[in-house]
């Protein structure tokens, strides 16, 4: 196969190659950075280090030469910029964090390079993974002087999603197999619906945290996103395990190998479709999509339950209580004293705290810590923030009854497809549209989009699958089911 061809290859098929020794890990390095360049107008990557990169690809063909390479080894991802890393600045997309280089790896990073895989370069977010679009990225990409939102590659015009957008168009435009995301409200699956690939997040606490800036303790969840469900559960395997002693957020629970079951049959598996997924909001486009790929599911042996989920309409008001007073919480350490941005000129330590902030954060980050704050503070705390908690409670309990009467729940994973960019200027309009992923992030349940076809102007909408908890193998083996029956995974956008 040519080398103009690699980019079109699954992880799976890239990796095989690179087993048998038919491309080596420089090539694939040297191709996909390649790509990252000629394709550079999409605003996806805002750090690259070919030298870095490089050299991992060669002890990568080290490995594999003493055929000691894992089922990784070689392959070429890169990664969200909210995982710290030593060989490439690190700035969550914010001022407040420009030019920052971290002595150390996130844990997921680390776990995915004692794989064996090659780290490419550092992606695009919204800053602190605070948006749905990827519009509030404060840090210039790579070939640009100034932040610009990163571009969706089915229609350069629209938006990829958010916060993950930057990994979500990197994979869609085929700049690499795979990348990295986080997912606090729905920041892997909402951007891997409107560029046209899989992403999972997994059950809170699977994935360690250590080494991933925290926006809200209780929500972050790190997860991989690639073209097939296949692709998904190779990283996925690798990413997962206990990080006891670096993480206390991490659960105590072994790493799975999530590739094990891909092809068992889903001849029974009971899909729960709630009535709360299917109301007012959903556009007609990825209604039709969606109607078609639960059918598809029927042909595949599945059966259609109707379940309830009755307070999906309340995940909106209690995420944007608590995942702002966490945030509130855990930017407080940004004050310009021990690391990140300072302000250059201050009369005295306050002034220099306030200024530091005013400059450091964008617009969108400044909001939810001023909510954060105000949910938190005295007097409002009892209102807000514990009514919120209780209810938190009761949409997990509303997931647990459901799951009495199916195996996963399935629904649109946003109401639209991507919108214009700049297309949604009222904050809260862009709240409205995490509807459908919130629930299962306030659960702390895994949750999947995969590609289930075409909306208005042929852009990409997604499916959402949510298991119970540690049910990830059984939605990466029902996507994939999926996944072998269509071919809405393979699509690419036009010129890639």
């Amino acid at each position: 196969m040519s080398q103009t061809e690699l980019h079109q290859l699954s992880v799976a098929e890239l990796a095989a190659q690179l087993r048998a020794k038919q491309v080596s890990a420089t090539e694939a390095a040297q191709h996909f950075l390649a790509r990252a360049k000629q394709h550079q107008n999409l605003g996806a990557f805002v750090a690259i280090n070919e030298d870095a990169t490089l050299a991992q690809a060669k002890a990568a063909d080290a490995l594999i030469a003493e055929g000691k390479g894992g089922k990784l080894a070689g392959v070429p991802i890169a990664h969200k910029d909210i995982f710290v890393t030593k060989d490439f600045p690190t700035t969550a997309a914010s001022k407040m964090l420009e030019g920052y280089q971290s002595p150390f790896d996130a844990t997921v990073v680390k776990k995915l390079a004692d794989a064996g895989v090659v780290t490419l370069g550092k992606l695009n977010c919204d800053e602190f993974a605070m948006g749905g679009a990827n519009e509030n990225s404060a840090v210039p990409p790579v070939g640009f002087d100034a932040a610009q939102p990163v571009r969706n590659p089915w229609n350069t015009e629209r938006v990829p999603g958010g916060s993950s957008g930057g990994s979500a168009a990197a994979v869609a435009a085929r700049l690499a197999p795979a990348v990295t995301g986080t997912d606090t409200g729905g920041s892997i699956r909402q951007p891997a619906s409107f560029c046209g690939i899989t992403g999972i997040k997994p059950t809170y606490g699977r994935a360690s945290r250590y080494g991933m800036i925290a926006f809200a303790s209780s929500l972050d969840q790190a997860g991989p996103m690639g073209r097939s469900a296949e692709d998904c559960a190779l990283l996925l395997s690798e990413m997962c395990g206990p990080d006891l002693d670096r993480d206390s957020t991490s659960l105590d629970y072994p790493a799975e190998d999530f590739t094990a079951r891909l092809g068992d049959s889903i001849e029974g598996l009971r899909i729960g479709v709630p009535a709360e997924f299917f109301g007012e909001g959903l556009s007609d486009d990825v209604r039709t999509a969606v109607d078609a790929a639960l059918k598809e599911y029927e042909k595949l042996g599945a059966k259609l339950v109707p379940v309830s989920l009755p307070r999906t309409e309340l995940s909106v008001p209690v995420y944007y209580i608590l995942a702002p007073a966490e945030a509130s919480s855990n930017l407080s350490r940004f004050d310009g004293v021990k690391f990140g941005h300072r302000a250059a000129k201050y009369e005295d330590l306050n002034d220099m705290y306030k200024k530091t902030r005013a400059e450091g954060f964008g617009d969108e980050v400044k909001r939810r810590i001023m909510i954060g704050a105000y949910v938190l503070s005295e007097g409002y705390y009892d209102a807000y923030y514990l009514q919120a908690q209780k209810i938190r409670r009761m949409i997990a309990d509303d997931f647990q009854a459901a799951f009495k009467d199916c195996d996963v729940i399935a629904g649109a994973a946003a109401p639209t497809t991507a919108w214009a960019i700049g297309g949604k200027a009222d904050p809260v309009s862009n709240y409205l549209a995490d509807i459908f992923t919130l629930p299962a992030s306030l659960a702390g349940l895994p949750g999947l989009s995969l590609p289930a076809g075409f909306g208005d102007g042929g852009m990409p909408v997604g499916l959402q699958l949510i298991g119970n908890y540690f049910g990830e193998a059984k939605l990466l083996n029902a996507a994939h089911r999926f996944q072998q029956a269509t071919d809405f995974h393979l699509k690419s956008p036009v010129g890639i």
